[in-house]
């Protein structure tokens, strides 16, 4: 599908090419290791690959900290 932009319907003789626009593909996985296997290369060229990384408590509340008191400086 993500090579192609859709896929063939064999039954319908008149318009067998079924075209799917204006798609968001959106999914999730946990790192690789464990029984969870990497992204195949033919897959990740097709998609963009966002990490993030676990933050303690402290930089968490000095991120949204600093977000909320620049938010309320302004209003």
């Amino acid at each position: 599908m993500l090579d192609q932009g859709g896929w063939y319907d064999l039954t319908d003789k008149e318009k067998p090419f079924k075209e799917l626009i204006d798609l968001i593909f959106i999914g999730a996985m946990g790192p690789p290791g464990g029984g969870r296997t990497f992204i195949t290369p033919r897959l990740l060229r097709h998609v963009n690959l966002i990490a993030l990384a676990n933050f303690d408590d402290e930089a968490l509340n000095r991120i949204f900290g600093t977000i909320l008191h620049w938010y309320f400086s302004i209003n």
